[in-house]
């Protein structure tokens, strides 16, 4: 049993804490590090024998945490630890891992819903979209979820959507996605009025594969701005604030994204033709400990997806990130680190797209 809450005091964030490639050996510090530098308040969901020995390791014996044997953290801050007697492993997929009604994920998914607190896991993407959406239920209108990132650009901020919870949607699931990225860019990030591109291989109309097509033929009768078809290129230059797809290619767009900065700083750094700490300022921009995690839009709760091989800081930044997002607060602007989605270099004037500069 979890601590009592203190009256008028938002709920925790609930934390799968057996989720990831690592389990407690990075999700408890990184639960720890988020009450401790941020004050976010913290329920540890898994198998609590493992919990306590790894809060002990850290030294956590008097914080704030295990079943209300502690008082209240700093700033408000503290960590709690509930039971679930199993967890989901990251091979899991799907409807298996929704039936482990024991499991971490499960037993932290229905935590959530009951408290009305943001969720977080590093669990399997596919586990944890099935559970999410099987415990908290989808917004009407909303067929599928989708997965939104915040990615640093030339000019600010890039929303991508959906990177992974739906690989094969149909044209409509896409389109919508375009309104879920709409409605984050503009509440979350404080875009005004967010400007939507549809990925596809070429920017005329018309290109694309049938699915692209579909999908374009549909958006310009939604309540969005949309811009037409956006290339891979565009999607890092800020082109458009909002760059949607189908899960399969937003996913893998990510990774390669990913890829190519840690690549091309590599050869850089190896040329030494750049200072090293310029360089290790950029590839932070895209580190897991900067952006903390995944959006799941279009649930009635808040769910944060992890990377699964995220370590602590990562962790903690996915947690501070849910906090935010279920007190619908805006994400901080670019270069203000404490819940910044990415730590954005501004680019100059004459960098940057026509129609934004």
């Amino acid at each position: 049993m979890a601590a009592p809450a203190v009256p008028g005091a938002p709920p925790p964030v609930v934390l799968d804490a057996m989720g990831g490639d690592h389990g407690p050996a990075e999700t408890v510090p990184g639960a720890l590090l988020a009450a401790r530098d941020h004050g976010v308040r913290v329920r540890l969901v898994g198998r609590a024998d493992e919990l306590r020995r790894e809060l002990r390791r850290h030294g956590a014996d008097g914080l704030d945490c295990v079943n209300g044997l502690g008082g209240a953290g700093g700033a408000g801050g503290g960590v709690e630890v509930l039971h679930a007697a199993d967890a989901v492993p990251m091979a899991e997929r799907g409807a298996g891992a929704a039936a482990r009604t024991e499991s971490s994920l499960m037993v932290g998914c229905e935590a959530a819903r009951r408290e009305g607190a943001a969720f977080v896991s590093a669990g399997s993407t596919g586990a944890v979209v099935t559970s999410a959406v099987r415990v908290l239920g989808r917004r009407e209108g909303v067929p599928r979820p989708a997965l939104a990132v915040a990615l640093p650009s030339l000019t600010g901020t890039t929303v991508l959507l959906d990177a992974g919870a739906t690989a094969d949607p149909t044209a409509e699931m896409v389109a919508r996605h375009a309104v879920l990225g709409t409605e984050y860019a503009r509440r979350v990030l404080g875009v005004a009025d967010p400007s939507v591109g549809l990925l596809s291989i070429g920017a005329e109309p018309g290109k694309g594969d049938r699915l692209a097509r579909d999908a374009a033929r549909l958006l310009p009768g939604l309540p969005v701005r949309f811009h037409g078809n956006v290339e891979g290129h565009d999607v890092l230059t800020g082109t458009v604030d909002v760059v949607v797809t189908d899960g399969f290619t937003g996913n893998v767009a990510l990774k390669t994204i990913e890829g190519c900065v840690r690549t091309t700083l590599a050869l850089v750094a190896r040329a030494g033709i750049a200072d090293p700490a310029r360089l290790r300022e950029v590839a932070r921009l895209y580190a897991a400990e900067t952006h903390g995690g995944a959006a799941l839009l279009g649930l009635t709760g808040t769910v944060v997806v992890a990377h699964g091989s995220s370590r602590r800081a990562a962790i903690a930044r996915a947690c501070v990130m849910a906090r935010a997002l279920a007190a619908d607060e805006p994400i901080a602007p670019p270069g203000e680190p404490d819940i910044a989605p990415a730590h954005v270099i501004p680019a100059p004037a004459h960098e940057r797209p026509a129609h934004l500069a």
